[in-house]
């Protein structure tokens, strides 16, 4: 008789390949002056979704689409309902080499190097991050080395946490269906820190890691394929993001979990300092640009993730104000966290 594992393994497989994301991530960099990839989608949903599968089947994050669609059941959407895809994305102003993965919006970044066949693009994947408590640092790194099938071996604080909760672990966990690292690792130049796989891909795009950052296997398995030892690794926590798409100008902010009401801003901030700073830069090039402040304000208030255009260089702000976006229908035994 074969032993469980053979039996369980190419079930656990089926149900991953079933979940996986199947819609590209790969982008052409923008164009000098502009700074922003992808299109934001607009779909209806089936009686059968959920934000769990429409995350996986558009590479999102679940609170990706939370916060694109407050008003919407994540788990019974209903049929037809009409679904916000927050598929665009204002690249983080830092500098583009290698993978900056920015906390606030729980995305990662990859930028190839001009010897990569892929020179010229920019790929970008949904992450789990670190839950409260957990925090996954802000700091430049980098890969330090890459791990096919990776072993755990959990630290003794984790394990505590598991036991109290009658959950106890093994002193390792080897390679396999049953390992939190999922199929592939690649350890940051920081102790205990990685990048890497998961064997429960629902908690992509929310904050549940003890600090390591995760992704999709799908998602894994190419950055995996793409990166190389030494490659540069920039931690960010940027919730505002400004740039130009053209001639319009956008703006993009991020927030708490939606379903954390207690922690979310009612009202607009009145403190308006950092963002009309970044205003002032993005249109330093274009100091007479007219700026819709009332779309800036609305997007500073409900944080959807979503770019929205606040302006332009040609043009009035109030014919920017009313443009929406565009559619797309189209092995290792280091005490690692996880």
């Amino acid at each position: 008789m074969k032993p469980l594992y053979l039996l369980i393994w190419p079930l656990a497989f089926l149900f991953t390949i079933m979940i996986l994301p199947v819609h590209a991530a790969m982008y052409d960099m923008p164009p000098a002056g502009s700074n922003v990839i992808g299109q934001t989608q607009h779909i209806k949903t089936k009686a059968s979704d959920t934000f769990i599968k429409l995350a996986a089947e558009y590479d999102l994050g679940y609170m990706e689409l939370r916060a694109a669609n407050p008003d919407v059941d994540p788990w019974l959407p209903g049929d037809g309902t009409p679904l916000v895809l927050p598929t665009e994305y204002i690249l983080p102003d830092v500098k583009h080499q290698g993978i900056v993965i920015n906390l606030a919006e729980m995305r990662i970044y990859y930028f190839p190097p001009k010897s990569s066949k892929y020179a010229g693009k920019v790929f970008t994947f949904p992450i789990g991050i670190g839950r409260e408590g957990w925090s996954t640092p802000i700091m430049h790194t980098k890969i330090i080395q890459k791990i096919d099938h990776p072993s755990w071996t959990p630290p003794a604080s984790i394990r505590k946490e598991h036991a109290e909760k009658g959950d106890p672990l093994p002193a390792v966990v080897p390679a396999g269906p049953d390992n939190p690292l999922g199929q592939h690792a690649l350890r940051l130049g920081l102790p205990s820190y990685l990048i890497h796989g998961t064997n429960k891909p629902a908690g992509i795009g929310m904050r549940v890691s003890h600090g390591c950052i995760r992704l999709f296997p799908k998602d894994i398995a190419k950055l995996f394929s793409l990166v190389s030892d030494g490659t540069p690794v920039n931690i960010i926590d940027v919730p505002t993001k400004i740039g130009w798409r053209g001639d319009t100008l956008m703006l993009e902010t991020h927030a708490l979990e939606p379903e954390d009401d207690s922690k979310q801003e009612k009202k607009p901030s009145k403190n308006n300092t950092s963002w009309t700073k970044l205003l002032i830069t993005a249109t330093q090039d274009d100091p007479n640009a007219p700026i819709n402040w009332k779309n800036a304000q609305k997007a500073m208030h409900q944080k959807s993730g979503v770019p929205i255009a606040i302006g332009s260089r040609s043009g009035s702000a109030e014919q920017q104000a009313g443009a929406a976006n565009s559619d797309d229908d189209a092995d290792s035994e280091d005490h690692l966290l996880f």
